[in-house]
């Protein structure tokens, strides 16, 4: 029976021309080899060396076997050495998802650098607009999440990345453009442009509209932020982006950014009793600002590209 020790010391023959030579580099032998090579010569009934040249030479029935053994062997090597990286975290596949959807201007530098770190890690992309992320990460389906919800699932864990402002996006030209400040009342009339998410997930529903208890005329979606800008620029609505993406598009002029009033206990209780401290003004200062995190599972975290990732990101400076 043909084994991989057989195609092994064939490769090895070859290589040095001789049964004491090949025993060396096999660490057997040389009547070792020689009882192998006896071995399957006689299982097939066939002739494979010819023993009396110097240095031996094969038959065609031995050049046949050569021939295998240069396609096989090098594949077993490969899936060995894979097998090894595998065992030690340095190989496999990475798939990531993003509910920023606004996010891979800072993040593809990361990745960038992690693909020449981690050349034998896949890195896969899942979309963001699944209503349960969270949920992918929990089954497996996905490795790692960029949220702004840390959300408090067993088995999830998160890496706080960085703080944003959440703004206001608007046509240069629109009424409320003359304002620097927006209440949540400013925009009940309007539609907001956003993206393909639960509503409740969204900055300005969650932390602007909702704490006041209103709610936008209407929301329409979109999946990309070039056609929500334009949707913008051409008044068919509001948006709400973080500061360092609007950044970029208000600086071309097609659109401006104004802060939300931040929607706090205090502000909410002076708008019930009609009194205004001067915490509440400062309060609403403050913009509406999320935090951005990185979630993995932690049944993960000793695998060892997942610990070069996270590594990078710690490195990650704010857009």
């Amino acid at each position: 029976m043909l084994e991989l020790r057989h195609l092994q010391t064939l490769t090895a023959l070859r290589a040095h021309g001789s049964l004491a030579a090949a025993a060396d580099e096999l660490h057997v032998t040389a009547s070792a080899v020689s009882h192998q090579l006896k071995e399957l010569e006689n299982y097939y009934g066939v002739k494979l060396v010819n023993r009396r040249t110097r240095p031996l030479t094969f038959t065609p029935a031995g050049n046949v076997v050569l021939k295998l053994a240069d396609s096989i062997l090098p594949q077993v090597i490969r899936t060995k050495n894979n097998l090894k990286r595998l065992a030690h975290g340095q190989a496999g596949r990475l798939r990531l998802a993003s509910e920023c959807h606004s996010c891979f201007d800072w993040l593809m530098p990361i990745l960038n650098q992690f693909r020449r770190e981690w050349s034998d890690v896949e890195l896969d992309f899942a979309t963001g607009f699944d209503p349960e992320p969270h949920h992918l990460l929990s089954e497996s389906d996905i490795d790692l999440l960029i949220t702004t919800s840390d959300l408090d699932i067993d088995g999830i864990c998160y890496q706080p990345l960085f703080t944003y402002e959440s703004r206001l996006v608007l046509s240069p030209t629109h009424p409320l453009a003359s304002k620097q400040l927006i209440e949540p009342s400013d925009v009940v009339d309007q539609t907001l442009i956003a993206y393909p998410v639960e509503a409740k997930r969204l900055d300005v529903i969650a932390k602007f509209m909702a704490p006041a208890d209103l709610s936008f005329a209407k929301i329409r979606t979109t999946e990309l932020t070039a056609m929500l800008i334009q949707l913008v620029a051409s008044e068919r609505g509001v948006a709400a982006l973080p500061d360092w993406v609007a950044a970029e598009y208000e600086k071309k002029g097609w659109i401006v950014t104004r802060r939300l009033a931040a929607q706090t206990t205090d502000q909410t209780t002076a708008k019930a009793t009609g009194k205004t401290t001067r915490q509440t003004l400062d309060n609403q200062k403050q913009g509406v600002y999320c935090q951005l995190f990185a979630a993995t599972r932690e049944s993960s975290s000793d695998v060892a590209y997942m610990q070069g990732f996270a590594k990078l990101l710690e490195g990650l400076v704010k857009p």
